[in-house]
């Protein structure tokens, strides 16, 4: 008989589709070495019982509880990891000012590696805690703190991607928090590269390095120009801001006389382990150069609340056939939680849909076919980011990482409305979606690993 490194027992949600979530009724995940879902038994397979009766009482059996069930581990495509230090502050200024103001004095201090570290810890332990198993993470411009958080998601068995940011433009970047000039941002990048690359060699989970223009306007062409040589040099991944907000999509057209989604592209900086935050004011012919290079789109939802100045058109993109995961958006977006960001997903996309001018009337006043479904949002918060990493997570299925949480329904500080024992588990899953908070995440695993534990 095969014998698998662990065994888990219980009830899971996955997605099937985008708008189709699929009910693993107490199957058996069976986890082997490498961490990755070997096999999968359901109740009425030939071979469940013999696996259960093999396994059961062992050690490296888990069965779950009643009124627990298994999430896949939530994958966040935009998280800036210095800002959980000014996280929930100043978020009713314009961009330009609250960068200026609060950001970029904040992200200053990574210069100081006990800072960092402090910071740094406790962002990846919080993210974990809320459920999210990877993170595409923005750092600071220091080499070293950025080294330092790649470290950090290895240690503590996050799948972390870790960009160093470059912003080398004095014109746009404050003398106090910038690259020193465009030579040297290229080869900081360069050397961060190299050294998270061979990090990852003794990280099971993997964390992988990003190049990382911060967006358009940190950069001098020569930067963007170079950034992009160096992701086709190491086959890199790519993250940076897109036609974020109308202050930033004005200042690319002014400077280039195109949209950012093609000046990007003519950097080399768009390809298919490309993942752009944002991407509100992308228009058809974006959309169509996002799919054509594989392109990605971080939707932030709730951050897009206060700096976007608009709402993305998510299922027209999606009807285009851009691949589109959710991203927190720390610290423009407030919640660690990828559940507050689905959820302010469907609630964005119904008011996209309706409209909220009331001085027009009800057939003018939205935009047809916007809303998403909570199963949808799901599907973003989890196989959208995985597909739009080009990763085997995000998935309960055969040959998949073991990336998943624990969910409980029935502690008591955080208990879910469900009072039948026979209650249908698509409303199960709908008001987990919709009500969980961190307290019911008892578990975490990353990699067939315990990363996290609610006591």
């Amino acid at each position: 008989m095969k014998k698998y490194t662990k065994v888990f027992q219980g009830t899971a949600f996955s997605s099937k589709s985008p708008k189709e979530v699929q009910i693993l009724k107490e199957n058996l995940f069976c986890i082997n070495d490498k961490g990755m879902i070997e096999k999968i038994v359901a109740p009425e397979d030939a071979d469940y019982q013999f696996l259960l009766d093999a396994y059961q009482g062992e050690e490296n059996f888990h069965r779950l509880a009643d009124g627990q069930y298994f999430f896949p581990g939530f994958v966040d495509l935009h998280v800036h990891a210095p800002q959980w230090a000014q996280a929930g502050t100043a978020l009713d200024i314009p961009l330009y000012d609250w960068l200026n103001t609060y950001t970029f004095p904040i992200e200053s201090k990574f210069s100081d590696l006990d800072f960092a570290k402090d910071v740094y810890q406790d962002v990846v332990r919080t993210l974990l805690a809320n459920g999210t198993t990877t993170a595409l993470y923005f750092a600071t411009v220091h080499k070293e703190a950025s080294l330092l958080l790649a470290k950090i998601c290895a240690e503590k068995g996050q799948r972390g991607l870790v960009g160093k940011v470059v912003m080398d433009n004095p014109e746009q970047n404050p003398e106090y928090y910038r690259d020193v000039d465009t030579q040297t941002a290229l080869a900081d990048t360069e050397e961060f590269i190299i050294a998270v690359t061979e990090l990852a060699k003794s990280s099971k989970q993997g964390v992988y390095p990003v190049v990382t223009p911060r967006f358009i306007p940190s950069c001098t062409d020569d930067a963007l120009k170079g950034l992009g040589e160096l992701a086709a040099k190491y086959d890199t991944y790519v993250q940076s801001h897109c036609s974020e907000s109308d202050w930033e999509h004005g200042y690319v057209q002014d400077r280039f006389n195109k949209n950012d989604a093609f000046a990007l592209h003519d950097f080399g900086l768009l390809r298919d382990k490309s993942i752009m935050a944002h991407c509100n004011f992308l228009n058809d012919d974006d959309a169509d150069l996002f799919a054509e290079t594989g392109t990605a789109v971080s939707h932030c939802p709730i951050s897009n609340a206060y700096f976007a100045n608009s709402v993305i058109p998510i299922a027209h993109l999606h009807s285009k056939g851009v691949e589109i995961g959710l991203g927190s958006d720390i610290s423009g977006g407030f919640s660690p939680s990828l559940f507050d960001n689905a959820r302010q997903a469907v609630m964005s996309s119904r008011m996209l849909e309706d409209g909220v001018n009331t001085a027009l009337s009800a057939n003018e006043r939205g935009v047809p076919n916007s809303r998403i479904t909570i199963n949808e949002a799901f599907y973003l918060a989890t196989v959208g980011g995985g597909e739009s990493l080009s990763l085997p997570i995000g998935r309960l299925t055969e040959n998949y990482a073991w990336d998943v949480q624990i969910i409980d329904t029935t502690i008591e500080s955080a208990k879910l409305p469900i009072f039948h024992a026979n209650e249908n588990l698509h409303d199960v899953f709908q008001k987990i979606m919709y009500l969980a908070r961190p307290e019911n995440i008892r578990e975490v695993w990353v990699q067939g690993e315990k990363v996290h534990s609610r006591i």
